[in-house]
């Protein structure tokens, strides 16, 4: 499958059981497609038992952040499993919370989304969750997607 070439989105949840302010947790995921116009519908694939997939499960609200191909870094941080606390994943990245989701949302991304699941399919080691759309911005970013393709980061032409 690395031969197909997929966007990258970083997908974010407000955790509000994490303690009395709650928790932003955030993973890179190049897994994402439109399912349906009417009604809007997109999908991410989670790895089962990783922490956004548990989240998921219990909080129907999250965000998607369409990487710009400038937000390479932001992909490369949110894709570090475990290494790092959600918390410190944030510090320095410009974002919004969403008026909807709550989640938060990477300013100068290509669009922002902010979901409702739908529903959720297990599928071998990964579920895939179908969101409804509830809000999308879309600001006027300059450049292209971030890419990821033979397992590396890259930029349209």
């Amino acid at each position: 499958m690395s031969q197909l070439a997929a966007g990258v989105v970083l997908v974010t949840a407000h955790d509000s059981d994490d303690g009395p302010h709650g928790e932003d947790v955030g993973m890179t995921a190049t897994a994402f497609l439109s399912v349906s116009l009417d009604p809007p519908l997109v999908m991410v694939s989670l790895r089962n038992g990783s922490r956004m997939d548990d989240l998921l499960a219990e909080q129907p609200l999250w965000g998607v952040s369409v990487l710009s191909e400038s937000q390479r870094h932001i992909a490369g941080r949110f894709a570090m499993k475990g290494r790092i606390s959600d918390r410190l994943l944030f510090e320095d990245i410009p974002y919004t919370r969403g008026k909807v989701s709550g989640a938060l949302l990477v300013r100068g991304a290509l669009a922002t989304l902010e979901c409702r699941t739908e529903n959720r399919v297990v599928a071998g080691d990964h579920t895939l969750v179908i969101g409804r759309v509830l809000e999308v911005e879309l600001p006027s970013p300059s450049g292209g997607p971030l890419m990821y393709f033979r397992g590396r980061y890259r930029q349209l032409g």
